[in-house]
């Protein structure tokens, strides 16, 4: 990801018969590693630290993982989610391929948190100077979310907001702002 200038990744894992969606960000700190199933609006994030090393432990998440995998709870044989991460060890592709950048919308399919939620494909760029305004935190944080840590900074710094549509035929490419 590094060589090719890659800072968002996705790739689908597949564990006991359920498909994830798996996000992998290296333009936050620490590192995120986001897992999600569409069919069923279930997500959970992990940090990724020093060494690419995550803490198993994905706390109010795990029951609902183990409901969604179809795995009764035994007590004799309990589902641990050491079980489930060293099998996406395994699968953690070997090299990115530059097409696997997530879009703004896939990432927005999850985070329902944010301002606007249903306006989730990138419309444009906002100079919030020209017209005598302020970028709101709110769309600080979404531009953060879904398009990254440096069109964050750009916006903050700049006075600049992400515009949004919900209607995917007037998405526009995402670009940094200048």
């Amino acid at each position: 990801m590094k060589i090719k200038g890659i800072k968002r990744y996705k790739f689908a894992f597949t564990y006991n018969k359920v498909s994830f969606d798996v996000f992998f960000f290296t333009d936050e700190t620490p590192f995120k590693l986001m897992f999600g199933v569409k069919a069923l609006s279930f997500y959970f994030e992990l940090n990724v630290n020093n060494g690419f090393v995550i803490d198993t432990n994905i706390g109010d998440k795990y029951t609902q993982l183990r409901k969604i995998l179809g795995l009764q709870y035994n007590p004799n044989n309990p589902f641990k989610t050491f079980y489930f991460f060293s099998e996406f060890d395994k699968k953690i592709p070997k090299h990115a391929n530059v097409n696997n950048k997530p879009e703004p919308s896939d990432i927005a399919y999850y985070k329902k948190d944010i301002e606007e939620s249903e306006k989730i494909y990138f419309l444009s760029w906002r100079d919030n100077e020209k017209c005598g305004k302020q970028v709101s935190p709110e769309n600080l944080y979404k531009t953060r979310l879904l398009l990254g840590y440096d069109a964050y900074l750009i916006c903050k710094r700049k006075n600049i907001s992400s515009c949004w549509t919900h209607d995917k035929s007037l998405a526009q490419s995402f670009y940094l702002p200048d």
